[in-house]
This record gives structure tokens, C-alpha cells and sequence, in this order.
């Protein structure tokens, strides 16, 4: 995933709403959500490349989404598949704090990345990424929440956009399709406006659309997940290309 809204313990019943779009070289193999034959629990897209995946649920209501960090400088290429952090807690049994926990001494292996995993009971967001955030690693408290390739809440134009979008339409009690109509935005930051991670004036631009557009790299799917009080959960996906 490289956009990630998400309301956590603030709407009545259902502990978890997020709206996410994956961004993904077009000729890398994925297939669509669904649910897996080796872990008939999980319910998600797949790497078909790596194995792993970049959101999904499952019966007993765990949820995990991951973002990379961009930060093209320091990447291996010998680093293990991120999509395996998400894959190993959804078709685990551990409690997320525990799996943060475990991941801590072996994050620095993989390249830059966003985790965010949870239940019904509490969410937590990790990053191997260059962040003093006090929050990282530890339960989110309850509020409104947005993820690109930086670290959580990083004032990046998609992420302030599409946060601010995202609440009207909680608090509006939105229909499904309002929360796929944001996610489709492909209008562009001003320059003066757009972070500087190392690719380049054009290739920033580009990527600056919360539906990304391009002749190789862009949105491949767009996510709506629901977790409700009762345990059961909600994951549909739209593609986009």
C-alpha cells in the first residue's frame, strides 16, 4: 500500500474503517483478494512474486497493512520481502502487541516500511523509518490516522487531503462507494507543496496523486475494510488497474 486513511475507536460498533490504495509496478504479479488455500483464515490480495501481501483480514477479525518507506538512497537489494510482516500476523495467532514486539530486534533486515497491525481490541503502528514518534511501536489511542511512504501523520498533501476527506466521510456516515470516489482523486500537488525524498521534481509530482497514474507504476487496487464490535469484518477491493 502507499495510501493508508484509517479511524480507529471512533465509529460506534466497528472499531476499525480504513480506505487504502495500493501503488505497484503494473507488470508485478498480484492476485485479487481473496481467501487463501494455505490460510484458509485470511482474507487478502497476494504477491505473487514475493509470497506475501500489503492488506487484509481475517475470520477472527485481525487486520495488517503495510506501507514502504520512500527512500530510494537506502534500499537492499537482498532485504526480505515486507509483504511477509503482513502475511505472518494475519495467518498467525499472536496478539499484536506481542508481534510488534517480536519484530523489533529483526526490523532493521527489511527495507523502509509502515506496519500497522490489530484487532477489535487494539491497533499499532510500526516503522523501521527514521521517526522519534512516541507512538511508534506502541497501542494507538482512538482518532483519525493517515500513511504514505513516510511516517504516520507526515503533513505529505495526499496524506492531509485524504485524512480530512476521510473524516467528513465518517462523520457524514458515507456510503461505500463515497470512500472509493476519494480514493480515485488523480489531481496532482503544487510543486511548492511536494516532500523531497530523493526521485526527482517529476517523478514527486507523480506521486503525489492519491490515484497514482503512470505508464509503468500506479494504483493497482483500492481497499475499503470495516472490523465490527462483534468480531466479523469487511474487506472490499475495487481495481483500478
Amino acid at each position: 500500500m502507499c495510501l493508508i486513511v484509517f479511524a480507529w475507536q471512533v465509529v460506534p460498533g466497528t472499531p476499525l474503517v480504513a480506505a487504502a490504495n495500493r501503488d505497484e509496478f503494473y507488470d508485478r504479479p498480484a492476485a485479487a483478494a481473496h481467501w487463501w488455500e494455505d490460510s484458509p483464515q485470511v482474507y487478502a490480495g497476494r504477491d505473487l512474486e514475493a509470497g506475501g501481501t500489503w492488506m487484509g483480514i481475517t475470520r477472527d477479525g485481525r487486520f495488517a497493512a503495510i506501507t514502504n518507506i520512500r527512500a530510494p538512497s537506502e534500499r537492499r537489494g537482498d532485504a526480505p520481502s515486507r509483504g511477509r510482516l503482513v502475511s505472518d500476523f494475519l495467518s498467525g495467532e499472536v496478539e499484536p502487541r506481542d508481534y510488534v514486539e517480536s519484530l523489533r530486534s529483526q526490523a532493521g533486515a527489511y527495507n523502509g516500511f509502515n506496519l500497522v497491525v490489530g484487532n477489535g481490541k487494539e491497533l499499532i503502528w510500526l516503522t523501521n523509518g527514521r521517526s522519534d514518534d512516541p507512538r511508534n511501536g506502541q497501542p494507538l489511542t482512538p482518532g483519525v490516522y493517515g500513511l504514505s511512504n513516510a511516517a504516520l501523520d507526515t503533513a505529505w498533501p495526499k496524506v492531509m487531503k485524504s485524512r480530512a476527506q476521510f473524516s467528513s466521510l465518517i462523520c457524514q456516515g458515507a456510503p461505500e462507494e463515497a470512500y472509493f470516489e476519494m480514493l480515485a482523486d488523480t489531481s496532482l500537488a503544487p510543486d511548492d507543496d511536494l516532500p523531497h525524498t530523493g526521485v526527482g521534481l517529476e517523478r514527486e509530482r507523480m506521486l503525489s496523486a492519491v490515484c497514482i497514474e503512470s505508464p509503468a507504476y500506479g494504483t493497482r487496487v483500492s481497499t475499503l475494510v470495516c472490523l465490527h464490535g462483534d468480531g466479523s469484518g469487511m474487506l472490499v477491493e475495487k481495481p483500478v488497474r
